[in-house]
């Protein structure tokens, strides 16, 4: 992966915090807040400033950002911002830290119009009222929270680098475990869910993008198996799924193997060959400019052609969260279209009691000119 300064790592995040900045000022807001706790994680924490979690932004809409950080000493190494707060200066309490920052606002000559988040319950969206009688207070569904997640739907360079090296450490593993289930090392669900746990660390990753789903054929017909993984034998004779992600400086990866082991039944040679066939001909509709809804339109049609129906919507974005916008599915909005710098998986399945389970999953890099595969997931027959 390329190596990005300081300097560059500073400007883009100032180049992200500048579009809200850009969006306040044409809407007359002053300021925007963002809250990250354990009640509730929100991405725009790491976007706007690279801090990891447990955190209050405040952007101004003169660009001027503040970060009230739990962890100073952490946010002071990872972080990029103007003014770093502490948030123990507030004995942690959000309201009282918004409200001192917002004070300070007044110096940059910014109006008293706030937006606070969305995703506030009722009960504390009242508290916040109460304790900024000063301030116009605004908790809207499509305000400025909502085109912060927009704005992460075309990846920049940086996150898109990002989520190739999370794609590259991601095939390194799966390479790994196809040697593993060759040479007898991988032998239960819990061998290879540990091994991408160790693997994903040794390679520079901070953690799986979400619980690995590792099921063998007693329980692949689950669409996510639960729980994740046992002791059971994997892979064992028929069809078994390996479903997960690497996330590499907070970008994910999302991928799916599909082992086929043995003599199969030609139920199962079918339910194969029907999940390729329906990923070969979707992936050619991943392209710029074309609708989403006629990728997801497109499996559905492969599937219903053989009297099956895929339980699951064929894709989604990825980035900082493992499910991102847009969804790929025949009730997205026509007019959503596939645009470069999207990064979403492309994931056809089908499920069998009897059969067992099959799901062909890959993340794609929409580019200017086309797709490009970022993964190397595959059907592996053993």
């Amino acid at each position: 992966m390329k190596t990005y300064t300081p300097e560059e790592m500073k400007n883009i995040y100032e180049t992200r915090r500048a579009r809200i900045a850009e969006y306040l000022t044409e809407n007359n807001i002053g300021a925007a807040v963002y809250i990250d706790s354990e009640e509730h994680r929100d991405p725009a924490i790491p976007y706007l400033t690279g801090h990891n979690s447990d955190a209050i932004v405040i952007v101004f809409s003169d660009g001027y950002t503040y970060l009230i950080a739990w962890d100073e000493i952490l946010a002071k190494r990872i972080g990029y911002f103007d003014k770093l707060v502490p948030y123990t200066r507030y004995k942690n309490k959000d309201i009282d830290a918004v409200r001192a920052i917002l004070n300070v606002g007044y110096t940059h000559g910014v109006n008293s119009k706030v937006e606070l988040p969305p995703y506030l319950t009722y009960p504390q969206y009242l508290q916040f009222i109460d304790a900024l009688k000063n301030y116009e207070c605004r908790c809207r569904e499509n305000g400025v929270h909502k085109f912060t997640v927009e704005c992460r739907v075309c990846k920049d360079e940086y996150e898109i680098e990002c989520t190739r090296e999370a794609a590259r450490i991601g095939d390194l593993i799966i390479d790994k475990i196809e040697k593993g289930i060759k040479d007898g090392s991988i032998k239960t669900e819990t061998d290879v869910a540990l091994f991408i746990e160790r693997e994903c660390r040794e390679h520079g990753c901070e953690r799986t993008g979400f619980d690995t789903l590792a099921a063998g054929p007693d329980r692949s017909f689950a669409i996510h198996a639960f729980p994740g993984y046992t002791n059971a034998p994997w892979p064992a004779k028929g069809l078994s799924i390996l479903d997960f992600g690497v996330v590499y400086k907070g970008y994910t990866s999302d991928t799916t193997v599909t082992v086929a082991k043995g003599r199969l039944t030609e139920a199962q040679k079918k339910q194969l060959a029907l999940v390729k066939r329906a990923y070969d001909e979707c992936l050619k509709l991943y392209m710029p400019g074309k609708s989403i809804q006629d990728a997801a339109k497109r499996a559905d049609s492969v599937f219903a052609a053989e009297k099956r129906k895929m339980p699951h919507t064929l894709g989604h974005g990825i980035g900082l969260e493992i499910h991102e916008y847009p969804r790929v599915s025949s009730k997205t909005p026509s007019d959503v279209l596939f645009k470069p710098g999207m990064i979403l998986t492309l994931e056809p399945g089908l499920y069998d009691e009897t059969i067992g389970g099959t799901r062909l999953e890959n993340d794609i890099l929409i580019t200017d000119t086309g797709h490009e595969v970022i993964t190397n997931s595959r059907i592996i027959n053993i």
